[in-house]
């Protein structure tokens, strides 16, 4: 792949300044920046410092092996593990909700990040660092879980869904799905997916891997334990219960110290607001930052006094009542999205953590939290981001003399103009005169009838209404015989504007890893793994070095 720069339009964000390695952002998250390998040595050495306040190694290697062996993982990732498990070996961890059928490129990106990561630091330091990917399996979003886009081959993108089973919202990896459900969302796939040469073989890979009706959760680890296999990437599962029951100890310091945590946050968002930026998960004052899993559904807790209770107050515990939970059932918590960084420092000897901008944009808040349970915060590293530039819409982009940069800024307008360029009769511009002359001529006659007969003026603006009414549908019709002549040329643009902003959205938000597999094959994946690592991410543009007529890839890379 041959990769530059790509303007986003996220030049102003709170990520994009810590990016570009600003102090001020920087010392939110303890001014170790990833750009500085001796950052990289120092958190390194905490780790080693500070080994015995965390989960049990070896307890550890066991659930995540278990986990491996379920998903029918490569070797590569048993060796991960059983290094984790030992001593010295640290981790670089990315997590993501699930996603159906593998979910939106972020992801694909994101794992890659967390790979290149972990090889990054494992040259620098001469030691092993394992690539983990947390799935946040607890989450109970099912309707940010349940779908993705692809392309039909010609037309905006089209939404893939699987059909969420009626009652309360448990945690995804909680949320039993029958063997019909699958079968609709799978037909559905296979009917947008266009025909190529790869539909076949990846269609079976996806059949194969929901045909016991799994979670969305398990089918989704499956594909990615397949897809990075070759890399080794360890995969965890949030809600795994043998998971949970090593997290005991750090669930049980969330509650004994829950008005601690909660002042930690609110001095973490003003430091951020003193900055001049937005919160971007702002903590409640009250917020217990832990949920429950009860017969209702994943609920949120919070503090009243003494006491632990849901907003509507159909749930209520003791402090002494959710310490016992903690300690003898601690499946039945799970963390929120401020309190399960903390948590993945406590499990895992966390050396970096891969973010995408959102992520970063919360994690600046929790300095302070970190600081309060006697943590550093890991070193922060950008999720890689990138917009695919499609062979056939490179050739395009040159046909009509415009980047990817503007058609991902303002493709819209530039369709119109070009179309309105087309227009050598000015249609537009006549049809305005026509109202015009029109309007001029009309008025006299308008004031002759009030003055013959004042009932007739009412009638009279109403035909001039009716009138001007018939000129704007022949205006129209005329526009659309005007784009009808250049129905192909509008459908390229059509296609420009598909496959670089998708649904006016950035392209990796909208697209499912397997659009791009259905039409390259899983050497696209491969290739992605020959871009250079950059450990301060940003967003780039990529596209094939080398391309067959049909835009199938002849890249062979080495990791």
């Amino acid at each position: 792949m041959n990769t530059t720069p790509f303007n986003d339009g996220t030049a102003q964000s709170l990520s994009e300044t810590y990016r570009r390695g600003d102090d001020q952002v920087a010392a939110l998250f303890g001014s170790a920046h990833c750009s500085d390998i001796e950052a990289w040595s120092r958190r390194a050495a905490r780790l080693d410092q500070g080994a015995g306040g965390r989960a049990d190694r070896r307890r550890l290697g066991e659930a995540l092996a278990d986990y491996q062996r379920r998903l029918d993982s490569g070797a590569l990732a048993l060796k991960h593990v059983e290094a984790l498990a030992g001593e010295g070996a640290l981790a670089v961890v990315g997590g993501q909700q699930a996603g159906l059928f593998g979910g939106p490129l972020l992801i694909a990106y994101k794992a890659l990040t967390v790979i290149q990561a972990a090889k990054h630091a494992s040259r620098s330091l001469g030691r092993p660092v394992v690539p983990v990917f947390w799935i946040a399996g607890e989450d109970h979003d099912f309707e940010e879980a349940n779908h993705l886009y692809v392309s039909p081959g010609e037309g905006e993108p089209r939404k893939v869904k699987l059909t969420r089973p009626e009652g309360p919202r448990h945690a995804v990896s909680r949320t039993t799905l029958a063997a019909v459900d699958w079968e609709v969302a799978l037909t559905e796939l296979a009917l947008t997916l266009p025909d190529t040469e790869f539909k076949p073989n990846l269609l079976r890979q996806i059949r194969g891997y929901a045909s016991d009706a799994p979670t969305l959760t398990l089918a989704f680890a499956r594909l990615l334990s397949d897809w990075f296999a070759e890399d080794g990437l360890v995969l965890m599962d949030a809600d795994d219960p043998a998971i949970r029951r090593l997290e005991a100890g750090m669930f049980r310091e969330l509650v004994v110290r829950s008005e601690e945590l909660s002042e930690a946050l609110a001095a973490g968002e003003a430091s951020v607001r003193q900055l001049g930026y937005p919160i971007q998960a702002e903590s409640a004052p009250d917020g217990a930052n832990l949920f429950v899993h009860a017969e209702q559904g994943r609920t949120l807790l919070f503090r009243q006094g003494d006491r632990f209770e849901d907003r509507k107050g159909g749930l209520a515990y003791g402090r002494d009542e959710l310490l016992r939970m903690a300690e003898e059932r601690p499946e039945q918590l799970s963390n929120n999205a401020l309190s399960r960084p903390l948590m993945q420092d406590y499990l895992l000897p966390v050396l970096a953590t891969v973010l995408g901008p959102s992520e970063i944009a919360y994690w600046a808040s929790l300095g302070p939290a970190f600081a309060a349970f006697g943590l550093e915060m890991p070193i922060i590293v950008p999720r890689q981001s990138f917009t695919y530039l499609e062979p056939q819409v490179e050739k395009l982009l040159a046909k009509y003399g415009v980047t990817a940069e503007q058609i991902a800024s303002d493709g819209g307008r530039m369709r119109s103009d070009w179309l309105s360029a087309q227009d050598t009769w000015d249609i537009g511009g006549r049809f305005a005169d026509a109202r015009a002359r029109f309007g001029e001529l009309y008025a006299p006659l308008l004031d002759m009838v009030s003055q013959v007969d004042r009932g007739l003026a009412k009638l009279g603006e109403s035909n001039m209404s009716l009138i001007l009414e018939q000129i704007s549908y022949l205006e129209q019709r005329t526009a659309g015989a005007l784009a009808g002549r250049h129905e192909a040329s509008l459908r390229q643009w059509d296609r420009m504007l598909h496959s670089i902003r998708p649904l006016e959205q950035p392209q990796e938000r909208i697209y499912g890893i397997v659009h791009f597999i259905n039409r390259y094959g899983t050497g696209w994946l491969a290739a992605l793994r020959c871009i250079p690592f950059d450990v301060t991410g940003g967003h780039r543009l990529m596209a094939q070095k080398q391309a067959e007529p049909g835009g199938r890839h002849q890249e062979v890379c080495c990791s």
